[in-house]
């Protein structure tokens, strides 16, 4: 037996585009789309039945939508397949996820330990909510294993990151990260938003994967929804009529939003090949015009050859990349300009057709304090870019480069990132 990373190092690459296309599903008329189960609550054949199920002791029987539905289970089973893992739960936002699996593990008195650069509204969530339920939060650089272990106490119930963190995307070390929790009997969450088959958390140790469905995996910006992908256990705990908090918070999807993202799904490989194609020509040429440029694909990233060792090399390194404008001015200009230009959308969100850009220290960083980004390098200036699917991405990149050239936004002066 080796040590955890070293058998994880020696793993075959997980091929969950494969696994998602080996499901099949029949609809109730012989459809190729399994149909849609629009109700809101459902018939027993025994009365005995609905015990059990209100007892959570039969999975696949359905009593109300809140609980699940067929159409739920669908989609489930498909991002267990798509994470490697046993089972999954569908939720209405990224953020139904992200609370009720937090909510689930940690009670009053407990602690856990956060990575630093998470989405704001996680960030808002940890340090300001759980503050009424007694909850203590450490948020720490999870790039360093020594600080998270310090951090660490006989209180602590999880460690918490994003695999690929909002929006300065370091590259968290899930195997590393993973074994500190095994060693303290502890859950290490992992957020995969950001790297949906690029990065397989569970496959690398993480015990928990959570996503909004809403970006990359739906891919079409028209609904908000969420997942938990975890061991059975944990996933019927978060359904349990009396305590689980996936239940009783009342943040499951609507069933024809759940058909909706499944379909979107089974183009995921493609969509993701070209996002991360799309993303390292233009980091690399954003790169050489002299652009304060922040992309895992650049081997000038601090977290490359992490990532090169933990990711699924067919599906690229992401499609987010930063550029720094240089000042708050500049960036709300050059995105106005963009947008003018028809080259993409000022708008948050990711995963869209269209290349969607954003200044995350005023929009979805906004919840940190402005000295805490500071500290964290989180500047004003800083564009998020959601890199769209473009078929010429050479026609973008010179357009792009036009638009930054006019503000003064490159210069062979600025040190490339």
């Amino acid at each position: 037996m080796g040590t955890f990373t070293e058998n994880y190092t020696k793993m075959k690459p997980y091929n969950a585009s494969d696994a998602i296309q080996d499901l099949q599903y029949f609809g109730e008329f012989g459809g190729v789309n399994p149909s849609i189960s629009d109700s809101s609550t459902y018939t027993f054949l025994s009365a005995k039945t609905m015990f059990d199920t209100f007892e959570g002791n039969t999975e696949g029987c359905y009593l109300y939508s809140r609980h699940s539905s067929p159409s739920n289970l669908y989609l489930g089973e498909a991002l267990a397949a798509l994470e490697g893992t046993e089972s999954a739960n569908v939720t209405a936002s990224g953020m139904g996820a992200i609370t009720a699996v937090i909510l689930q593990l940690c009670s009053s008195g407990d602690h856990l330990v956060s990575s630093r650069t998470i989405y704001g509204g996680t960030y808002a969530f940890l340090k300001n909510f759980l503050k009424r339920f007694d909850i203590a939060v450490s948020f720490v650089d999870i790039t360093d294993p020594e600080a998270v272990a310090a951090a660490i106490t006989d209180k602590t119930r999880m460690i918490y990151c994003e695999s690929v963190s909002n929006p300065l995307l370091e590259v968290a070390d899930i195997p590393t990260l993973a074994k500190l929790a095994n060693d303290r009997g502890i859950r290490l969450v992992v957020d995969n938003t950001f790297s949906p088959l690029s990065l397989s958390p569970a496959r690398l140790g993480a015990h928990i994967v959570v996503h909004s469905l809403t970006k990359f995996i739906n891919g079409s910006s028209d609904a908000v929804a969420g997942a938990v992908c975890a061991d059975s256990d944990f996933c019927l705990a978060l359904k349990d009529v009396n305590d689980g908090a996936g239940m009783l918070l009342g943040s499951t999807l609507d069933s024809l939003r759940a058909a909706s993202i499944l379909k979107n799904l089974r183009t995921l490989h493609l969509r993701i090949r070209q996002h991360s194609s799309n993303a390292a020509y233009l980091a690399g040429k954003f790169r050489e015009a002299g652009l304060r440029v922040v992309y895992p694909g650049l081997e000038s990233h601090p977290g490359h050859q992490l990532m090169q060792r933990q990711m699924n090399p067919d599906f690229g390194f992401g499609g987010i990349l930063t550029v720094d404008a240089g000042s708050a001015e500049k960036a709300d200009a050059l995105m106005e300009m963009m947008q003018r230009e028809n080259l993409g959308y000022l708008a948050v969100s990711l995963g869209f057709y269209k290349t969607l850009f954003s200044a995350p220290g005023s929009s979805t960083s906004s919840e940190i304090p402005e000295e805490e980004q500071q500290e964290m390098g989180l500047g004003s200036g800083l564009i998020r870019f959601s890199i769209g699917l473009d078929n010429n991405i050479e026609r973008t990149c010179e357009r792009m480069l036009r638009c930054m050239q006019q503000l003064g936004v490159t210069s062979e002066s600025q040190p490339a990132g």
